[in-house]
């Protein structure tokens, strides 16, 4: 059974091409526009501007002090737009979520799989969950020390252990299998 290898650009191509990618950039747009922490820091920086408040400002043209403030601003304020970006991208709630699912779904989809296989380990314990965890492995680490010390009347012995091991193997070590030029495993036993 031969699965396709999905590539990242497999699956951003599909996004784009489907219209997707441009349905989740204008879902970050507008979050982006609602977002009144990064409206007010931006409105902020502008009126603090050294460009706004250098004397003769006022005699300046609009495209003038527009270049003059994007060449001042425009840095600062993308980095914290791109801060707020990378927070809705990466949030596990919101639309980080959505975008997480989707690029899932996709590469599933790609990889001829409707459906991922089931996670390996267990989804994370929450905080409050981890006090309780720490109070029952406690409690049950008494019951495993009782359970041991039960047992421990049915231990075999070290030489127990190595007498049955000779006794299971003893045809092995006076008949070695060989193996062949092709990687075959046979038995040299006269007697098999």
């Amino acid at each position: 059974m031969g699965s396709n290898v999905v590539t990242p650009e497999d699956v951003l191509e599909s996004l784009m091409s489907d219209g997707t990618f441009d349905a989740l950039r204008m879902k970050i747009i507008n979050q982006l526009k609602t977002n009144e922490e990064l409206k007010n820091n931006t409105i902020a920086m502008v009126e603090q501007s050294r460009v706004l408040n250098i004397p003769g400002a006022e005699k300046k043209t609009k495209r003038e002090l527009f270049d003059a403030l994007r060449q001042e601003l425009e840095m600062p304020v993308l980095e914290k737009a791109a801060k707020a970006v990378w927070e809705l991208i990466l949030d596990d709630s919101g639309l980080g979520k959505e975008i997480s699912e989707t690029v899932e779904r996709v590469y599933w989809q790609l990889s001829g799989r409707d459906v991922p296989p089931p996670p390996l380990l267990p989804p994370p314990t929450s905080d409050a969950q981890q006090p309780r965890k720490v109070k029952e492995n406690k409690e049950g680490g008494q019951k495993v020390k009782e359970i041991m010390s039960k047992s421990s009347s049915r231990k075999r012995a070290f030489c127990q252990m190595s007498m049955q091991r000779e006794v299971v193997t003893e045809g092995f070590y006076n008949h070695p299998p060989v193996v062949s030029d092709d990687g075959a495993l046979s038995s040299n036993n006269s007697n098999a």
